[in-house]
């Protein structure tokens, strides 16, 4: 079972033409970071807070990976575009919203 799973994480690396450690690195070490900005979102939707900031944090790190795939590989699948793509455009349309709306009145 490990053999197997060994194999597939170094295809990684042919299959996009990057180094498979820092690939495997960034999408495992972006796991806590990702699982403590969902704690972050529950708690903020809980208060009835705006969670569009933590959205956006939590696809960035979702998509961590791919993002350095974009960069510095090859071979990459029309999606991994798509969706990188749509995460700018949500994180920009959030900033955009965040900015034109008015500061809450305090007493």
């Amino acid at each position: 079972m490990f053999e197997a799973i060994n194999d597939w994480f170094m295809g990684l690396g042919a299959e996009y033409g990057v180094n498979p450690y820092i690939f495997g690195g960034i999408y495992v070490g972006a796991i806590p970071f990702f699982l403590a900005t969902m704690a972050w979102m529950v708690r903020r939707k809980r208060r009835g807070e705006s969670i569009a900031v933590q959205i956006a944090i939590a696809g960035f790190l979702a998509l961590s990976s791919y993002i350095y795939l974009i960069f510095a590989g090859r071979n990459l699948a029309w999606w991994v575009y798509a969706l990188v793509a749509a995460l700018v455009v949500y994180t920009i349309w959030t900033l955009f919203q965040k900015a034109r709306a008015p500061a809450p009145i305090e007493d």
